[in-house]
């Protein structure tokens, strides 16, 4: 039985990391896993997926015996879609959900789009003048790859030389005029949100905020609000609100870790104690890490800079045991085989090292190439 001080559930750090694992999918939870892309999207609510390839993994990784080619086929059938929905930044998100969600956190980035068109040389007529002829461009079902959507921009007698076409590109999936498909062999596509996701869910404000804290603290908890507040963008204001209406619905409980506030799904506060002991290979945008501000209960301080070289956003692959990055992973891909490099941060015995090794060989299997691994 966990410990409890005046009624509140305290957790160690090792203990929530471990409850942690299991809100991520990333181990057996007590709800089950979910069985397919939708599914999973929709546990999350969002997934971080601004690297297609990246995206892809990180539903593969939870969805055991899918391939590569289940889960691209499951995002062709609309299980889930991909636009800017949190901090101007890209995501899986469920189809139904795209709109609300871009209009309640969504609507935040726009809020800064002025001034970065300012510094383009764009201004805002010509933004919404861009996302019709866009809109125009698609309607009927289209699908264009983004080349031909910035050739249907010039076509219009939109300048989108420099940066301005990939602005305009994302203001019209911001403004919910567009949303990101498939690709098409390599080339990004994009498609119209209204006829992409043509049953869109339209909860009140409150009941909106409510869904996004509820499916933010069960897949990553325990967390805090200030991991919320980052995750979504909200005010504080709103974050505060969002957790409380998930809070009296039920959805979620209080717990401490180590003395600080967080929540989590109240189903967790059951789940077996089972050694933390697993290796995974995950790519290097995933929820694991991206998920949260503080990353100190998986991320040591020291391997900061070989997890984001340069500090500049873009995130490794990473090896983890046991809750805990212990070493990066590079891959290169070839008709005939994917060759992975491994670089270990802490010393790994001859064990652990297997473990690794079998770790990307379902990662191979999930492409349906032949590994080639070097250390």
């Amino acid at each position: 039985m966990l410990p409890m001080l005046t009624g509140v559930v305290e957790l160690t750090g090792g203990e929530a990391l471990a409850l942690r694992m299991a809100a991520l999918l990333l181990r057996e939870h007590p709800r089950g896993r979910p069985a397919d892309v939708a599914g999973v999207v929709e546990w999350f609510g969002a997934m971080q997926a601004q690297d297609a390839a990246s995206g892809l993994w990180s539903l593969g990784l939870r969805l055991p015996g899918h391939t590569e080619a289940d889960v691209r086929a499951a995002l062709e059938r609309r299980e889930a879609l991909r636009t800017w929905p949190m901090r101007g930044t890209v995501h899986l998100v469920p189809c139904r959900d795209a709109r609300w969600m871009l209009e309640l956190t969504g609507v935040r980035a726009l809020a800064g789009a002025t001034a970065r068109r300012a510094v383009l040389g764009l201004t805002d007529v010509e933004a919404d003048h861009a996302a019709d002829a866009l809109g125009a461009a698609l309607a009927g079902g289209g699908r264009l790859t983004r080349a031909q959507c910035l050739a249907a921009l010039a076509t219009a007698g939109v300048d989108v030389t420099g940066q301005r076409g990939y602005h305009l590109l994302w203001y019209a999936s911001q403004r919910g005029v567009t949303c990101i498909a498939p690709h098409v062999g390599t080339e990004q596509t994009f498609a119209l949100l209204d006829e992409w996701a043509p049953d869109p869910h339209h909860p009140e404000r409150d009941e909106a905020l409510g869904i996004l804290a509820g499916r933010y603290f069960r897949s990553h908890g325990p967390t805090t609000r200030r991991d919320f507040t980052g995750w979504t963008g909200l005010t504080a204001a709103d974050a505060k609100r969002a957790i409380t209406v998930a809070t009296d619905a039920g959805e979620l409980a209080r717990v401490q870790v180590d003395g600080v506030e967080s929540y989590l799904d109240p189903a967790l506060l059951d789940a077996p104690r089972l050694p933390l002991d697993d290796v995974h290979v995950l790519p290097g945008f995933d929820e694991y890490l991206l998920g949260f501000k503080d990353r100190l209960l998986m991320l040591d301080p020291a391997h900061l800079a070989a997890v984001i070289p340069g500090g500049n956003g873009v995130f490794q692959s990473t090896v983890v045991r046991g809750g805990r990055v212990v070493g990066t992973w590079k891959r290169r891909l070839a008709r005939t085989r994917v060759t992975v490099a491994v670089r270990p941060l802490v010393t790994l015995d001859a064990q652990t090292r297997q473990r690794v090794e079998a770790a990307l060989e379902g990662y191979a299997r999930f492409l349906g190439l032949p590994l080639h691994l070097s250390w």
